[in-house]
């Protein structure tokens, strides 16, 4: 299966729209145009496929767990928690 692919699959399960797609890879400072996106949603034998590499994917993905989870909270902001005292 390759990158491609699981684009796909990941875009029909989420039912995403490239808009949609374009923004949650901005989420993770990725620039990509639609027409670019597109390529890759293309048959193999289309004259303007594009194949989908691991940075785009790995970036995607970064970008969907973003989109879905929210933002990583900042380790500063963590409190210790206190331990009860026995009195």
């Amino acid at each position: 299966m390759t990158n491609n692919d699981i684009f796909k699959k990941l875009r029909v399960a989420l039912q995403l729209r490239d808009d949609e797609i374009v923004k949650i890879l901005e989420l993770v400072d990725f620039r990509i145009s639609k027409s670019e996106l597109g390529a890759f949603f293309r048959k193999e034998t289309h004259p303007k496929y594009k194949e989908c590499g691991d940075q785009i994917l790995r970036n995607f993905l970064n970008g969907l767990v973003i989109h879905l989870r929210g933002p990583k909270p900042d380790k500063k902001q963590k409190t210790i928690p206190q331990k009860k005292s026995n009195k």
